[in-house]
C-alpha cells in the first residue's frame, strides 16, 4: 500500500484514524494502541504478506535481546555478557540485511573468480528492511550504552512498526518516539495537528504525483531506453533525475511527517532543502538527516575510536569510510560504492578547504556543490556502467548532433499532451525542448531559493486562503494519480 494510492487516502487512513481515536475516546487506550499496531502491520503486509513474518520475527528477536541487555542494569561498566548480547543483536540485524540485500552482489563478485559459477538467489528486497533494521540496531546499541529500557512489547512493536515511518524512514530513536505515544494528551484528537498534518501531507502528495512522477518519464527513457544521448538530452536527463529524486524523497518525508501529525506524533525532519547546501558537508547535513545521524553516531564514531590516535587524519579517514558505508546502504552494486567514495572524497576536500581559512562565496559554493552532487547522482541512478558512460559522454558532447534534441522522442509515448500543441513534428520537438529547458531552470530556482515544506509547516496559520490552496493541490494531485508509483527510496 502506497501513500499515493486511492485505497490508502480514501479507505485505509480514514479507518485507522477513526478507529484509533474512537477507542482512545472511550478510554480504551491499550486497545487503541493495538489497533494502530494492527493497522501498521496490515499496511506493511499489503505489499507482500510473505514478508510480514520477517518483520514480526525481527521485532521479537530484537526485543528479546534488548530485554536481556536491560537485565544487566544501567551500569556503564563493560560487562562481557552484556557486550556479547549487544554484538549478537547488531550482527543478527546486519546478517538479515546482508542476506536479502547484498547476497546476490556477493555472488556476482565471487563469480568473477576463475572457475566459479554460483547461482543467484534473486531475492525480492523486503519493503523497509533497510530502515527497520537500522532502527533496531540503534535501539540495541542504546540499550547497551545508555541503559535504555523498554518493558512493554506492544510499545516496542509500535516503535518499530508505526506505518508513517516504517517503509522509508525517518529512522527514529526510541527516546524521541515513545514519550509521544505514552503522552495522555496525544491520544485525544487535536484539530490543529490534524489540519496541519493534512496540509503537509497534501504538499508531499503534490510533490510526488505532479512533480517527481513527471520527471520520471524523461529519466526512465533517458537512462533505460535511449541508446545514445546528445549534449542537451544528456543534461536534461541528468537534471531531471536530480529533481525526481529530490521531490520524490522530499514528498515521502513530508507525507510521513503529515501522517504523524494526524496522530499527534512529531516525526523528526528528514529532508530540509539539501540543494540549498553551500558545501557538500552542508548538503549531507540536510539530506536524509536521520540516516546521516545514524551513520555519525553508530558508524563514524565507531570507526574513529578504532584509530590509535584521534587527529585530523583519523577524522578524515573515518568520514571517508562512513560515506562508503552510506553508499553501500543505498544499494548492492559497485555504482553505490563509487557514489559513496566520491562523496566521501568530496567531504574530505571540503574539510581540507576549511583548514586553509579561505572563504568562498555562498553562490559559488552552492554552484559547485549542486552540480557535483548532481554529477554523482548519474552513478547513483544507473543500473550498470554503460548507462553511466552514456550519460557522461552525452554531457561532455562526445556524441553526434551535439546541440539538437528531440524531446518528445526522448520521452517516448508517455510524453505529456501539451508537447503536441505544435502542428509539425519539428515545431513539436522545438516546443518540447523549450518546455523542458525552462522547467529545469525553474526547478533549479525552486530548490535553491523557495521555502521548503518544513518552513511552510512552521509558519502555518489556518485560514480560508490556506484551506483553498490545500484543497487545490490535493484535488490536482488526486486527479493525477493515474497509477500508484513507488517511492524511489523503497528500492533502498
Amino acid at each position: 500500500m502506497l501513500f499515493n494510492s486511492y485505497i490508502f487516502i480514501f479507505a485505509f487512513l480514514p479507518l485507522v484514524l477513526l478507529g484509533y481515536y474512537a477507542l482512545n475516546h472511550l478510554d480504551y487506550s491499550r486497545a487503541g494502541k493495538l489497533f494502530l499496531l494492527g493497522g501498521s502491520w496490515l499496511f506493511y503486509g499489503w505489499w507482500n504478506p510473505i514478508y510480514l513474518p520477517l518483520l514480526l520475527g525481527s521485532i521479537v528477536v530484537n526485543y528479546t535481546i534488548a530485554g536481556k541487555i536491560q537485565s544487566y542494569g544501567r551500569s556503564r561498566e563493560i560487562i562481557p555478557p552484556k557486550k556479547r548480547l549487544m554484538i549478537l543483536g547488531v550482527c543478527l540485524n546486519v546478517a538479515l540485511l546482508a542476506y536479502y540485500k547484498y547476497m546476490d552482489f556477493f555472488i556476482f563478485n565471487v563469480n568473477l573468480l576463475p572457475g566459479v559459477e554460483l547461482d543467484y538467489l534473486r531475492l525480492a528486497l523486503p519493503l523497509g528492511i533497510s530502515f527497520f533494521t537500522l532502527q533496531q540496531i540503534a535501539f540495541i546499541v542504546d540499550c547497551y550504552r545508555t541503559g535504555l529500557r523498554e518493558r512493554d512489547p506492544v510499545d516496542y512493536a509500535l516503535f518499530v512498526s508505526f506505518f508513517p515511518q516504517l517503509i522509508a524512514g525517518p529512522i527514529v530513536h526510541h527516546r524521541e518516539m515513545m514519550p509521544q505515544f505514552r503522552a495522555t494528551d496525544n491520544r485525544r484528537f487535536h484539530t490543529r495537528n490534524f489540519i496541519l498534518g493534512t496540509f503537509v501531507f497534501s504538499v508531499g502528495l503534490f510533490k510526488k504525483v505532479v512533480i517527481a512522477d513527471s520527471f520520471e518519464i524523461l529519466v526512465n527513457h533517458g537512462f533505460d531506453s535511449a541508446e545514445t544521448l546528445n549534449l542537451l538530452e544528456a543534461w536534461l536527463v541528468q537534471y531531471s533525475y536530480t529533481f525526481q529524486l529530490y521531490f520524490d524523497f522530499s514528498a515521502y518525508s513530508d507525507m510521513a511527517i503529515g501522517l504523524g501529525l494526524m496522530f499527534n506524533i512529531e516525526l523528526p525532519v528528514n529532508f530540509r532543502s539539501p540543494y540549498k547546501g553551500t558545501s557538500i558537508i552542508n548538503l549531507w547535513q540536510r539530506w536524509h538527516i536521520t540516516l546521516t545521524r545514524f551513520i555519525n553516531t553508530y558508524i563514524y564514531k565507531t570507526i574513529l575510536r578504532s584509530f590509535p590516535e584521534l587527529n585530523f587524519k583519523a577524522g578524515m579517514a573515518a568520514s571517508f569510510l562512513a560515506m562508503i558505508v552510506s553508499g553501500i546502504w543505498h544499494g548492492s552494486a559497485w555504482t553505490f560504492v563509487v557514489f559513496g567514495m566520491l562523496n566521501g572524497a568530496a567531504i574530505v576536500v571540503n574539510h581540507l578547504w576549511r583548514k586553509t581559512g579561505i572563504k568562498m562565496s555562498n553562490w559559488l559554493g552552492w554552484l559547485i556543490t549542486f552540480h557535483f552532487f548532481s554529477f554523482t547522482l548519474v552513478i547513483f541512478r544507473a543500473t550498470d556502467w554503460s548507462d553511466v558512460f552514456k550519460i557522461y559522454k552525452g554531457m561532455l558532447g562526445f556524441t553526434e548532433n551535439t546541440f539538437s534534441v528531440a524531446a518528445v522522442k526522448l520521452m517516448g509515448s508517455d510524453a505529456p499532451w501539451y508537447f503536441n500543441l505544435a502542428s509539425s513534428p519539428v515545431q513539436r520537438d522545438q516546443w518540447a525542448t523549450w518546455v523542458l529547458t525552462l522547467a529545469v531552470l525553474f526547478f533549479i530556482g525552486i530548490v535553491a531559493l523557495a521555502p521548503n515544506s518544513m518552513d511552510l509547516k512552521d509558519r502555518f496559520k489556518p485560514g480560508k486562503s490556506v484551506l483553498l490552496l490545500q484543497v487545490f493541490i490535493f484535488v490536482i494531485s488526486v486527479m493525477m494519480i493515474s497509477k500508484a508509483s513507488e517511492f524511489l527510496y523503497f528500492q533502498f
